[in-house]
């Protein structure tokens, strides 16, 4: 999340981001089922009615209520479908533009997507990058042209059968990278990193995004 609003910001577009979820939470500890920690697809589309009937409750209004989650390996239609239905019960919403948009499978998808900006550079990869790519490539069957089509649905867990960034973490390691990849370190100082312009050209669930917020539908 560090990364995301950011990278958002440099895309172009003119809206003015306010995150909502996940929640923050300064100077106490997160409780473990606190709405918007780490939740995703099923999950995150049950929470959302609720962080929108509190976002919403004031007069002020959004102009656009975007929505973005890793796509998982699901059918994009059917996910933008279950997110949907969940802006649609909140009575406040229904006259609000939204779109809902995906990383494919996963965020990292958009680093891998421009390597030379972002992995190739960085100080703990940068004695090994060409090692980590090439085992990614050759063992995890990574395309670096179009990163989204990594791994395929998992139907009994409801996840990929590959993560990407797990992935990128055993790639580091592999190659006796300074720091293991973290996605929590690492992801987030990439997407500031990456040009939108190179992941545009390589991820098209991206350029939708992109496309949508600037206004080149």
């Amino acid at each position: 999340m560090r990364g995301l609003v950011p990278l958002l910001r440099r895309m172009g577009s003119e809206h003015t981001f306010e995150r909502k979820s996940p929640i923050r939470r300064r100077h106490r500890p997160r409780p473990a089922q606190e709405p918007g920690y780490g939740h995703t697809g099923v999950s995150l589309a049950q929470q959302m009615e609720k962080l929108l009937t509190e976002s919403l409750r004031a007069d002020d209004r959004c102009d656009l209520i975007l929505v973005i989650d890793d796509l998982d390996c699901h059918d994009p239609k059917d996910r933008r479908e279950l997110f949907d239905r969940s802006i649609m019960n909140v009575d406040k919403a229904t006259s609000i533009d939204r779109y809902v948009g995906f990383a494919s499978p996963e965020i990292e998808a958009w680093i891998v997507a421009d390597w030379d900006n972002s992995i190739a550079r960085d100080p703990d990869f940068r004695g090994c990058h060409n090692q980590m790519r090439q085992w990614l490539s050759s063992q995890k069957d990574v395309s670096f042209d179009q990163p989204e089509t990594f791994s395929s649905l998992d139907e009994d867990r409801g996840s990929c059968v590959d993560k990407l960034s797990d992935a990128l973490v055993e790639s580091s390691v592999q190659c006796g990278a300074r720091s293991p990849y973290s996605k929590g370190v690492h992801t987030a100082r990439f997407l500031q990193t990456v040009s939108t312009d190179i992941v545009h050209s390589k991820c098209p669930l991206f350029r939708e995004l992109r496309n949508r917020l600037t206004g080149k539908e």
